[in-house]
Order: C-alpha cells, then structure tokens, then sequence
C-alpha cells in the first residue's frame, strides 16, 4: 500500500468509528459468499458482481426510477477519481459502500449514499506496462466475497484486499512476466475461488483463464486456452484435440486466445462460462499455414469450476482471421422457444452474429446477424459453421470488411430485460482494412504481432462507408431487432435495464441517458461533459433507488464527436436519484495550441517511412494519423520541449512512469526521427486548416 493509502485509509477510519457513523456505512455481517450471490437478483440494496448476478443480465427489478418519473432524475453526488485515461469500471454495492476501480487498476471505496471517499488502494502499476496494453491501462472492475475485495492489475497480479481498511491481505502473480500479459477485466469469485483471465493476444502470449482459493491465493486449476508445443505433454484433457486444428509453430508466439472479460456462471448446472480471444497473429496464414480451426479461439467455453475441466465449446469465428473474438458479454437467461422452456446463453461477439445455445449442452439454436458483416454470409445449423464469403478474404488483396477489428459489439457490456424479453446491445456498423504482410516476422515483448500489414483506402477494394453507432432492443427469439437508436457519437458505454422500463447509457459525447424499453424512445438525458464507456447500475438505500456511472474516456474509443476531443477527461463516478439537485461539475476546454518549432520537414521518403512506423508502433494509443483520440497526448500539439527531446522520450524512454515506455528495442534512431517528420506533416497539415 501506497503512503497515500494508508492515509486515506487512517482518515476514513476515524471518520467511521470515531464520529460514529451508521453501520451500513461498512461491509455489512451478511457475508458474501456463494449463497448470497447465487440470490443476488433478490437484493435491490447491493449490486454484489459485475453483471449484478450470475446470470449477466445487468437487470434490477428496482422501479422508484421509472419511464413516468426519469424526468425528476438529478445528480446526488459525483466523486473525481485524479486520473485520467479510460474508466471502464462497473462500481460495485454492499452495506452502503461503493466498490470501483480506475485506470492502472486503482481501487477506491466511497459511501454509496454520499460519495464520502473512505479509502483508496493504488497497486502501484509500473507505467511502462501501459505498452503492453492493446487498448490503454484500463480495469473493469473487482469481485466481492467475505469483507474482502479482489482485483487484477494491469501487469497481471491478483490481490486480496480488506473490504473495510483498503490494506493487502495477500498478493499473487497470475502471469509469466517475460510476456506481454496485461489483466483488465473484473474477477469473478464461485465457489470460494477467484477466475481470472488475461490479455495480450496482440502482441504475442499464450490465453488462459485460472482458478485461486480465496483464502490461501493457491493455484486450484488452469486452462490453457490453446495448445502449447505438442512435443511436450499437454496440460489437460481437449488440448490434444485442439491441437489437431492446428499447424505451423504457433506456439513460438503463444497463439493468443486471451480470456480478457466474459464470463457467467450457472449454480443449478454449475457450469463456468468463459468467452476466449483472437490468435497471435491476426492473419491464420501466418499462425497456422496448413489450415484448422484452431482451437479454442473466439469460442466459449463451459468449465467446470471445481477442477477447470472442459464440458463443451463452440467457436463463433472458427479459424478467426480479424480479430473478431468471443470474449463479449455473455448472457444466461431462459426462454421459450417453439414452445418450449430453453436454459439459454446468448452472446453478441465481435463478428456480428447473435447466438442463442443451449447453456447445458452447447448446442447452438440460433443465429443471426445483428449488424453488418460482410466476411461470411450466413451460419450453417446443421454444421454451427459461419459460412465465410469470398469478401472477407484478404490474402488475395487488401479488402474493407465489416465489421472492423473493434467489432459490431465490444467489451461494453448488453443487458437483458425478462419483462421485454428483449437484450439491449450497444452495437457498431463499421468496417476495417485488412491487408495480408507478406513480410511479417514475430517480434518479442510489447508488440503489435498481426500480420494483417497497414492497408490504406487507395490499397483496398472500396471505400469505407459512414460509422454507425446504434443501440438494439433485440429479441433474442425472433433473432431480429424490435428497435434501434442512432448515437450521434461512436463507442459508447455498456447497459442496464431496470423493471422500470427503462435503459440506461453513457455516450462518448458525454451524455447520460435512459431510453424506453419496450420502444426504444429517448425519455431522459443529462450532459456530463466527460465520454463514458463503462455500465451503469442502481441500488436502494434508504427507501431511495439511486443510478451511478463510471465516466472518463479512452479505450479503443475516439471519432470526431467524443467529448473528450475537445474537453479535459477527468475521471469521474456520477450518482443520480430523484429530485437531486446537486449540480454537474464543469469540465475546462482543451487548450491546444501548435508549437513553433524549428524542426526540419522531412523528405516524401522520410515521411512517408514514419508513416508506416507510426501506424505499427503509435496509433493504438496516439491515434490514426496522428490525430488523438482525445485521450493520450495528440502529438500535433506537443510542447516545443516535446519535439526538441523527442529521441529521449521514443528511445530512452523519459515519459516510462507516465505509460510511454522506450521503443529502442523496435525502433532505429533513424525510424525515431522519421516518425518525427510524420507528425510535424501532420502539424503542418493542422496549422493550414486552422
């Protein structure tokens, strides 16, 4: 623990017990344990696990808050995290305080009544990990079990951490630490062990989700996700199967298949779901040159969560050639379907199928598309087989293909209404270049490995249509949508539903808003002036229903209208009730100015080299182009110290506390300067239009 942690924790301390605050202000004496969280869905004072309940459906029969009063909906209490960067966090609720994380994995615990901070535990991230995260130094949250907290950080250690004081009770690593692993999504704790996943499927790791008790922090199980190398004797049953559907040397690069969000659990089947990742690389010819399946990418899973042993599997993206991964929210829910009763999982991934299974079996019921995707055709019932069309294949020839690598649905997470019988899914209509690198060579450590190459408009087939950002009411019986919402703005939050007929959703543009269930129609909306991306939730205390939410961009997030393009990104939590009348904190404007530098401009080869260069190595965090996501720095307005120190920054790694690790291992003191000429063209470019 930080020294700031222990002082906030020494202040909060004497706040609770010296001036006598109410015991619910403190984890309640009703444990949290498997009983308790197998009857979440009867407590409308706590939101006990990430997707409220086992099930995932993100719906709470609360009803204060309602299509007929959502008018009367103010602020309470809004509280800043200090951070900026991407908030992806679904906060937490037991006894009346709040549980949330920000980025690089900090946790904080608040009153949920007030916002009175009560302590804060900083893990101490190194920055310079923030390179082996493909999509910024986010965290989704932590679980809950027996006055105990337990969260992943970003450089892939597990901790358990005293519900009331915020001080460490242990601390594990989860990770092979010569590897580019990360952890961003929110444990899971059933049955007295802690699941958690990892990340890294970019850059070159092998996937795996893990079992820990939560008493000890021991290892109880492991699945390895894919094979490892077949020479040696393979960790569990099915990997012998799974590598049958593969060839080449994939697990030189470790193949990928990172358990890296969604999971569920079903106490009556006690069945473990878990949703799996793309390959390392992207490209299949690249990662297994004679063909296969490639098991177990962008597939789930059912787990047995006593010992990890496979029960079944079915793949949604067989042989998976985008990035197109099976990790998105999972569902369980029962429906009736052709007159019968089905115990159903449900699942939106990234390439633009909606599947209903048969969450006992695995036998696929259903498919259907719920945005454009132009890299396959239909789903085959007798096989379970996508059938891929010729458009989505782009070894021949760089190709636009719907959807892009950030998927028709990303990691935000769906919710599901048992009273619409509809699923609410924040949902993308965008393409992507794919382009195959004939030149692709595996590079170690925090490295984008894909072997897709960077493909320009004039290299592909077509041209990019207009993005589209929709919200679905999707009936998962009929498999079609019963309405639909354009967002002015892309990559917006995650879901909930209430029983009061309602929706809720942050945008990027900084709106807060709830939507009519059953219609789809806007009824309620508040300008935050900070993008959001995380899921709401709601609670009761005290005979009054309360929705918060996480705000602060980042991510994959960006587009011309997010908020944060143009506005500072503080991190931000946001609770409302009725009739509050707190009022919404002011958020400045970005002050963006283009430096006088005496720079040199680069020849066409040198810009057009550090082009190339700057799309492999800093696109993913600094943006396409060059133009920030509104996030992390846009490079075409750093300070003339900025530019005049630039080598020290890209080589040896000056900014390394801060996320910008040095990129001497990858690139040449040539390939910095080129880069450099590339973004002064890019702010040459910003000043003429200016």
């Amino acid at each position: 623990m930080t020294l700031r942690s222990r002082a906030i924790v020494s202040v909060a301390l004497v706040a609770l017990w010296v001036q006598g605050c109410t015991a619910q202000t403190v984890p309640s004496d009703r444990a949290v344990d498997s009983v308790r969280l197998a009857a979440a869905a009867a407590e409308t004072e706590s939101w006990l696990s990430y997707g409220r309940t086992y099930d995932e459906q993100r719906f709470s029969p609360l009803d204060q808050v309602n299509s007929e009063t959502v008018g009367r909906l103010g602020l309470a209490w809004s509280y800043d995290t200090g951070r900026g960067r991407g908030h992806e966090a679904t906060p937490l609720v037991e006894g009346g305080v709040m549980y949330f994380t920000s980025s690089f994995s900090v946790v904080y615990a608040v009153d949920a009544r007030t916002g009175e901070e009560l302590w804060i535990y900083d893990p101490d991230v190194p920055g310079a990990w923030a390179r082996n995260a493909c999509c910024d130094a986010v965290n989704r949250g932590v679980a809950l079990w027996e006055g105990h907290v337990f969260l992943g950080t970003l450089d892939g250690r597990l901790v358990k951490i005293d519900a009331t004081t915020g001080e460490v009770v242990w601390e594990i690593n989860t990770i092979d630490r010569e590897r580019p692993y990360t952890i961003t999504g929110a444990p899971r704790v059933v049955k007295g062990r802690v699941i958690i996943g990892n990340g890294g499927a970019e850059y070159g790791v092998r996937g795996y989700v893990s079992a820990y008790d939560v008493e000890s922090g021991d290892l109880a199980w492991r699945f390895f996700t894919v094979p490892g190398d077949p020479s040696l004797p393979f960790e569990h049953d099915g990997l012998e199967q799974a590598a049958e559907t593969w060839s080449g040397e994939w697990w030189i690069i470790g193949g990928g298949g990172t358990v890296w969000d969604s999971m569920a659990f079903d106490p009556e089947l006690d069945l473990l779901y878990v949703g799996t990742g793309n390959g390392t690389p992207w490209s299949r010819t690249h990662r297994s040159p004679g063909g296969g399946d490639n098991l177990y990418l962008s597939s789930i899973l059912a787990l047995d969560p006593d010992d990890g042993r496979l029960v079944w599997h079915y793949q949604t993206t067989p042989a998976d050639n985008w990035d197109y991964t099976a990790t998105q929210h999972i569902v369980l829910a029962d429906l009736e379907i052709e007159g019968a009763r089905r115990r159903v999982l449900m699942q939106a991934p990234k390439n633009g199928f909606f599947f209903v299974l048969d969450r006992e079996t695995g036998e696929l019921i259903s498919a259907e598309k719920y945005s454009v995707a132009t890299w396959a055709t239909h789903v085959d019932m007798e096989t379970g087989r996508p059938v891929e069309a010729p458009e989505g294949y782009y070894d021949d020839g760089a190709k636009v293909i719907y959807p892009a690598p950030g998927g028709a649905h990303n990691w935000q997470p769906m919710a599901f209404h048992p009273g619409t019988g509809l699923v609410y899914i924040p949902s993308h209509e965008r393409s992507g270049y794919y382009g195959f690198d004939e030149e692709f060579e595996y590079t170690p450590g925090g490295n984008w490995n894909l072997g897709t190459g960077v493909t320009k408009e004039e290299e592909a087939n077509e041209p990019q249509a207009p993005r589209r950002a929709l919200l679905l009411g999707w009936d998962p019986v009929a498999q079609e949508a019963r309405w639909s919402y354009e967002q002015p703005s892309e990559s917006n939050g995650g879901l909930l539903a209430t029983a009061g007929d309602l929706v809720f959703q942050g945008t990027s543009d900084g709106r807060f808003a709830a939507f009519d269930a059953a219609s789809g129609d806007l009824l309620w909306s508040v300008q935050t002036d900070v993008g959001i991306l995380a899921a709401p939730i709601t609670y009761e205390l005290d005979g009054e229903q309360y929705v918060s939410v996480l705000a602060g961009y980042g991510g994959v997030g960006g587009g011309p209208h997010a908020i944060a393009m143009t506005k500072e990104n503080p991190g931000r939590l946001f609770t409302f009730k009725l009739d509050a009348t707190a009022p919404i904190p002011e958020v400045p404007d970005k002050k963006r100015v283009l430096a006088s530098i005496d720079e040199p401009h680069g020849t066409p080869e040198q810009i057009e080299n550090g082009a190339r260069l700057y799309g492999e190595h800093c696109s993913r965090c600094h943006g396409s182009e060059a133009v920030g996501r509104g996030v992390i720095s846009d490079l075409r307005y750093s300070r003339a110290a900025v530019h005049e120190g630039w080598d020290s920054i890209v080589l040896d790694g000056r900014y390394s506390t801060m996320g910008m690790d040095s990129f001497a291992d990858v690139l040449s003191a040539e390939d910095s300067t080129n880069i450099h000429r590339f973004v002064v063209a890019q702010m040459d470019l910003a000043r003429a239009e200016s």
